[in-house]
């Protein structure tokens, strides 16, 4: 074997390809007829946002795509990134347009931006001075603004298979940058991986170096444990997906077992995951399967992911462990969630109905000799603070019933508390 000179580039960059058809795994997306292997071939680029886990390709796409279409590839990074490295994309995209040549602007982990920072993108993707491509992790419905959203493309990448990242060690192999891999350890490189075309290039390149310096002819799994060690032994089942384990974890909080919600988030946070986007979970779990049966499971995960932001790993770790077995053993309720989907949808389709004049406010005398605000009933000036039989939808609506308490925890009593002032609302009325 070939010592890797320091010169060398790394590892992936030589392996990185340099034409579509040289692309490891993703076929949904870019085999014969697929959608994006069509773009590439129509001549025409778009804006498009690449969402998968990391090491699937994202990057790599966006470049191949810039060299398709001769266009100046720009890369921005979300992380390290800002308003100022956008406005020198749009001066480059400017000159390059003057040029007559296309410009291809790639953020990388584009939820990272803030709406601000994507709203600027926004004037010159409808210009179309630049094509826009993001990649990100997390789910653009939730990360990405919809306007941005509305104007791109969005792509799915897969994790790679375990025949990809074999055809990865075997690529690696032929360019002679690693000795010998026995069977046993490529499963086991491939398990650790984890999908993960990048981990396993990384891994890769680590174990040639420390096999260039031990002199070693072949990396057998046992050689292979003792150089990684434990890295190697949290991924020796090769493990659920990035998004499975998260599914895993809300639902076992949903379904109130603590010993499964803990077993996921330590599984999380031993593969990697970021504790801080784990507490931004733990919070919209609070939210929607716990609610009002229990309304201080959404302090104690705000709570909860204030204390890791002081304390950091692994101390602030312990916190999201006390919130996550905390969350399932609540009462659950997913009231509040159902009603706010359900006024969301009510209100999309209904039409814009005014606000009832005793309802408007009246902060100029105009605005009170139009009777706005006129009949109104302050309800702390009414017995128990409750303005029987007063009205406070528009006029004509009927009672929707959005929020409908569930049997358990503090519901059980603003179940009670609203059959009584509805009672009430009847009696008045």
């Amino acid at each position: 074997m070939k010592p890797v000179p320091s010169t060398h580039p790394p590892l992936a960059e030589r392996l990185r390809p340099k034409a579509l058809r040289e692309v490891v795994g993703q076929q949904h997306l870019l085999g014969e007829g697929m959608a994006l292997r069509l773009a590439f071939e129509s001549g025409q680029p778009h804006s498009c946002i690449f969402w998968g886990p990391p090491g699937t390709g994202k990057t790599t796409i966006a470049r191949l795509m810039a060299n398709a279409f001769d266009a100046q590839f720009i890369t921005i990074s979300a992380v390290l990134g800002g308003v100022k490295d956008i406005r020198e994309a749009v001066e480059n995209a400017l000159v390059a347009q003057q040029q007559g040549q296309r410009t291809l602007v790639f953020v990388d982990e584009v939820h990272r931006f803030n709406k601000g920072q994507q709203d600027a993108f926004l004037p010159h993707v409808e210009s179309g001075l630049f094509t826009f491509i993001g990649a990100t992790t997390e789910n653009p419905s939730f990360e990405v603004n919809s306007a941005l959203l509305s104007r791109a493309a969005v792509y799915v990448l897969q994790p790679l298979t375990a025949d990809d990242l074999k055809q990865i060690v075997a690529s690696a192999q032929a360019l002679q940058a690693l000795p010998e891999i026995e069977g046993k350890a490529i499963d086991r490189l491939v398990a650790y991986a984890d999908g993960d075309a990048r981990r396993l290039l990384n891994t890769l390149e680590t174990l040639a170096v420390s096999a260039t310096q031990e002199k070693r002819a072949e990396i057998t799994d046992v050689w292979l444990l003792k150089v990684l060690g434990e890295r190697m032994r949290r991924y020796d089942k090769g493990g659920e997906q990035f998004y499975d384990t998260i599914s895993a974890l809300h639902k076992s909080v949903r379904g109130s077992d603590p010993d499964a919600a803990l077993y996921w988030l330590v599984r999380m946070l031993d593969g990697g995951a970021d504790p801080r986007y784990m507490a931004r979970r733990l919070i919209r779990m609070a939210s929607e399967d716990v609610g009002l049966a229990d309304p201080r499971a959404l302090r104690l995960a705000l709570d909860a992911a204030e204390v890791y932001e002081r304390l950091g790993t692994p101390e602030g770790e312990l916190a999201l462990a006390e919130c996550v077995i905390y969350l399932a053993v609540a009462p659950k309720s997913n009231a509040v969630y159902k009603a706010f989907n359900e006024a969301k949808t009510f209100v999309k389709q209904d039409g814009t109905r005014p606000v009832p004049m005793h309802l408007r406010n009246a902060p100029t005398r105009l605005m009170k000799e139009l009777d706005y605000g006129k009949g109104y009933r302050y309800a702390h000036d009414e017995a128990d603070a409750f303005a029987a039989g007063e009205r406070y939808l528009p006029e004509g609506m009927a009672a929707p019933g959005f929020y409908r308490p569930v049997q358990r925890g503090l519901e059980i009593k603003i179940a009670d508390k609203l059959r009584d002032l509805k009672a009430r609302n009847e009696q008045a009325r």
